[in-house]
């Protein structure tokens, strides 16, 4: 893998924020394996216990409990550290439009409370979490850094918010940012319970269970499914990004397109099911389309993935085949 060759010096401490959760505890395994020390904080309010007890028999590995909300727990996480992966958010537009004022102390305020502690403690590098959320309404294909839309949730905004933050921190303050635009990443340890859970899981599991998925919608919507390992190589090229590079947002996909009816009758062939779906109303605040330009990535951090859709696809039903 791309990332593999990267290096970093043996006494470099990597924080992992929401580290008990999907993406962050695919970084802390990939940065284990490479032989770094990792620390995790994660309140376990979306994470998972089985995601930190994974590596607790790692000597390189310490778990920290507690909530990027608090100034005081996020200068005492960054003590010593030079890379920071701030990925403690919580996810789901659906569930930010019912709760903004919970959305706005979680992902505006906290990921604000870990850069400037990450400033104080003198961090080398802080990579954080954004979305494709961000270009909200922009109808053209494929979505372009600079090219924005009108936001279409709260869940969006902060990720905007956290964007603009990302900036002046550089711009005042010298502290290396680096924004990943996330697009619907997917792979193994990704919850498939609940509500708000992602969709490529949630089918999986319905239809190993032969039971009816619902779809939201026509069908018809678009989407650059990402997978994973995808989202670590960024991660990892944007910590050793140029501090020219820094500052900005870039979109973290693999520049792909696929249709939610066609990835369905996907998993349906994969699994050996012939399930119809059951067609719900769309969801409010969500993109119709969604497919990046990936070029900013690749040319100022080197971004080079090497997992298309139809790779990352059988992986994750393998994992999951294997997990549920």
């Amino acid at each position: 893998m791309s990332y593999e060759s990267i290096d970093f010096n043996k006494d470099d401490i990597f924080l992992v924020t929401g580290g008990a959760g999907f993406i962050g505890s695919n970084l802390c395994e990939a940065l284990l394996k490479k032989g770094h020390k990792v620390r995790c904080l994660d309140d376990l309010s979306t994470g998972k216990k089985e995601n930190v007890e994974l590596f607790l028999d790692d000597p390189n590995y310490e778990f920290v409990k507690g909530d990027i909300k608090d100034l005081d727990t996020c200068l005492a996480a960054c003590e010593g550290v030079t890379y920071v992966m701030n990925e403690a958010a919580w996810g789901s537009v659906p569930r930010s439009i019912e709760m903004p004022l919970f959305y706005e102390e979680n992902n505006i305020r906290g990921t604000l409370n870990m850069m400037e502690a990450a400033r104080q403690k003198g961090v080398k590098k802080f990579v954080y979490a954004s979305s494709s959320s961000v270009y909200g309404d922009h109808p053209v294909l494929p979505k372009k850094e600079g090219q924005e839309g009108k936001l279409l949730s709260p869940y969006a905004l902060t990720k905007r918010a956290d964007e603009e933050y990302g900036r002046l921190y550089y711009e005042l303050y010298g502290l290396d940012t680096y924004g990943l635009r996330y697009f619907n990443v997917f792979g193994r340890r990704q919850d498939p319970d609940g509500a708000y859970a992602a969709v490529i899981p949630r089918f999986i599991k319905l239809l190993i269970n032969d039971e009816r998925p619902t779809i939201n919608g026509d069908g018809k919507q678009s989407r650059d499914f990402t997978y994973i390992e995808n989202v670590i190589e960024a991660n990892l090229k944007a910590c050793k990004g140029s501090h020219e590079a820094a500052g900005e947002a870039y979109n973290v996909a693999y520049g792909g397109r696929e249709y939610l009816i066609d990835l369905y009758h996907t998993l349906c062939e994969a699994l050996g099911k012939d399930i119809e779906p059951i067609f719900g109303p769309d969801r409010p605040g969500d993109i119709r389309h969604s497919n990046a330009d990936i070029s900013k990535a690749r040319e100022k951090l080197g971004y080079d993935p090497e997992y298309d859709f139809e790779r990352g696809i059988k992986e994750a039903i393998d994992w999951y085949k294997e997990n549920l």
